[in-house]
């Protein structure tokens, strides 16, 4: 049989690829079914009206032409009008149309004879058929052949057909053969939209893998569309989830190369693709963009792509939109927009539709919905039902549910049975549980345990264990890790941690020297900055301290403002200081109404101010009264002077 290289077999590997180009949604179909490009093989344009193509080529068929006879039999077998296409099938593959014998194995394999679809498979790929020969390679690979079907793949793949080049790739991947990404690239370079996708992949993770070094485990690359969603109030309890990083390996070459590849293969209407695509966009902060991709791949139903649409239209305040596309998701299973849309009406207050949505996360495999619903058990006093959803999600390995729940167990005098899990949560990276650990270590005085927790938690960014391990620290005398976890905490907020600090700094400052009349006034010292951070955070101790420095600058009104802060508070050191100011600027009256509640606070010093004012007055038995206040209170000093004024007083009433 002699297969001649006509016309319509030069066309199986321009047109097909080019038709596959233009129609990306079919291309996958049409490569299971491998059809061949002969489906294909008019040179009509393609506004031609198909009914008169029928005709014209079903007369010239009747006539014996060979090229008409093969693309009729093509046209009606793309119609699935198998009886009408098979004769003239077999007519063109007996005078040795190569493209004719291909489809003819099509036509036989969805008739169900694959034996016999692969014999004619066979002759046309040996007659230089490259879709026949990548449907044979697939045939084989059916039946667990891979050296066949390596071989017939590779056929079909060096002729350049896509279909073929991406089933060598898929087949080399599946082995772990490096050249796989050789073949992925060329079906890519083609136009395989699935390849591109795949390709794309390959090169993110290579990339990840060159940033993150061959040792290290785990990914960095955040999965498209999810967020840790939480229900309202988790930050409070201290089990929010950090916000994802950038994509690991960003800006390198390869990573660069994955995003257009992506972009390409989004282009061409992959979902996945585009929810990739829409990913990278988001990290990046082009938003618009990102948004414009997400909206893509989820009209062609992608719920991953709907949910984080949904989130880029809350961040952007259009929350009712959001909700929208959360329940689009949360239909089609995504149990993270289900999450989401729980937390919403969480947040409205309606908890039964919240505790709803919660459970269809669950339901969805997304064990955030078993912790969301303690959560929103735990808030409303339902502490036996958070315990159960907590213990759940704990043993399904969310490891802030097993901090949950430990402080659960904790809470009610179960220390024992707090710990395993306090362990276990801070061993799969849980920074609170870690620092739970160290405050429950140090309950049981075993300080050196709990400093432990407290670094490896302060090691992750936890402002309060950084703050903890600063205080050690100062215990110890390692003024320098002191000062370098303390500017870990006051960075982070901690207003304790930011007193502490200018305490530190304060020490340092030499004592200041005489005042000088018309000397410019001293600027702010780095510890005063720090005191008034802390004392702006309502710090009783650093708004006194403030005050102090203020009033040794001359700045009397700002140093009236702190101590009047930190007295109205309830800082006795505070009203008594704020005395000594109104004194001073002759407001005696009003100072003492300062002293008085300094006084009754237990500030011995505001005692024996009273107990003078009262002697002055001539107010003496009042006067021994403050003066017994004051002996009791102290210090040492001030119990001996007020001792002896209340001698002198005694003398005095006596007299």
């Amino acid at each position: 049989m002699v297969f001649m290289g006509d016309r319509a077999t030069l066309l199986e590997t321009g047109r097909f690829v080019q038709r596959h180009a233009r129609n990306a949604a079919d291309e996958i179909i049409e490569a299971v079914g491998a059809v061949d490009a002969a489906v294909d093989t008019t040179a009509e344009t393609d506004a031609e009206n198909e009914t008169e193509t029928e005709a014209r080529h079903r007369r010239a068929a009747e006539r014996g032409d060979l090229a008409s006879m093969s693309a009729l039999g093509a046209l009606l077998l793309r119609r699935g009008d198998l009886d009408g296409a098979e004769p003239f099938l077999r007519g063109a593959t007996a005078e040795g149309d190569r493209a004719a014998a291909n489809n003819l194995g099509v036509l036989l394999h969805q008739r169900g004879y694959a034996e016999e679809a692969a014999g004619w498979w066979r002759v046309a790929a040996v007659a230089g058929s490259a879709p026949a020969a990548h449907a044979l390679g697939r045939h084989h690979r059916e039946r667990g052949d891979e050296p066949a079907a390596e071989y017939w793949l590779r056929q079909a793949a060096e002729q350049g057909h896509a279909l073929g080049a991406y089933a060598l790739a898929d087949l080399l991947e599946h082995r772990s053969d490096v050249g796989a990404e050789r073949w992925l690239r060329a079906a890519a370079e083609q136009g395989h939209r699935e390849a591109a996708y795949r390709l794309a992949l390959a090169l993110e993770r290579r990339a990840t893998e060159t940033t993150r070094g061959p040792h290290e485990t785990g990914t960095r690359l955040r999965v498209p569309g999810t967020r840790a969603v939480v229900a309202p109030g988790a930050a409070a309890t201290g089990t929010g989830a950090a916000a994802p990083g950038p994509p690991a390996g960003e800006g390198t070459g390869e990573a660069t190369e994955a995003e257009q590849w992506f972009r390409q293969a989004a282009a061409r209407g992959h979902r996945r693709a585009a929810l990739h695509l829409g990913a990278i966009l988001e990290h990046r902060g082009e938003l618009k963009e990102a948004g414009r991709w997400y909206l893509s791949s989820a009209k062609e139903g992608e719920a991953k792509a709907a949910c984080a649409l949904g989130f880029l239209l809350r961040d952007a305040g259009d929350e009712e939109s959001a909700a929208v596309w959360w329940l689009r998701a949360a239909q089609d299973g995504d149990g993270n927009a289900a999450n989401a849309l729980g937390a919403l009406h969480a947040a409205r207050g309606e908890q039964q539709t919240a505790e709803r949505w919660y459970r269809a996360a669950m339901d969805a495999g997304d064990v955030n919905g078993a912790y969301n619903l303690g959560l929103l058990c735990a808030a409303q006093d339902r502490i036996p039902q958070a315990e159960q959803w907590y213990r759940r999600a704990a043993y399904a390995g969310h490891r802030e549910a097993a901090n949950a729940l430990a402080v659960l167990l904790l809470q009610a005098g179960d220390a024992n049975g707090a710990e395993p899990w306090f362990s276990k949560a801070a061993e799969a990276g849980s920074v609170d549980a870690a620092f739970n650990l160290g405050i429950l270590h140090a309950g049981r005085d075993d300080d050196r345990t709990a400093l432990v927790w407290y670094e490896r938690a302060a090691a992750a960014g936890h402002t309060e264990a950084a703050l903890q391990v600063g205080i050690a620290a100062l215990r110890d005398g390692d003024e320098r890790t002191a000062e370098r976890h303390l500017r870990c905490a006051a960075g982070g907020g901690s207003a304790e941690a930011a007193f502490r600090l200018a305490s530190v700094l304060d020490a340092r400052r030499p004592e200041p020297g005489p005042a000088v009349l018309g000397a410019p006034r001293e600027e702010k010292s780095e510890c005063e900055e720090w005191y008034e951070r802390a004392a702006q955070q309502g710090h009783r101790r650093a708004q006194v301290r403030v005050g102090m420095l203020a009033a040794g600058r001359g700045d009397l009104a700002e140093a009236d403002r702190w101590y009047r802060e930190a007295a109205e508070a309830g800082s006795r050191n505070g009203a008594f200081n704020l005395g000594l100011l109104l004194a001073r600027e002759g407001s005696e009256r009003e100072a003492a109404l300062w002293w008085t509640r300094a006084a009754r606070a237990g500030h011995g010093r505001a005692a024996l101010r009273l107990a003078l004012l009262a002697a002055r007055r001539g107010e003496l038995t009042e006067g021994r009264l403050w003066c017994d206040r004051a002996v009791e209170l102290g210090p040492a000093e001030v119990a001996e002077r007020a001792a002896r004024l209340s001698e002198a007083l005694h003398q005095e009433l006596t007299a």
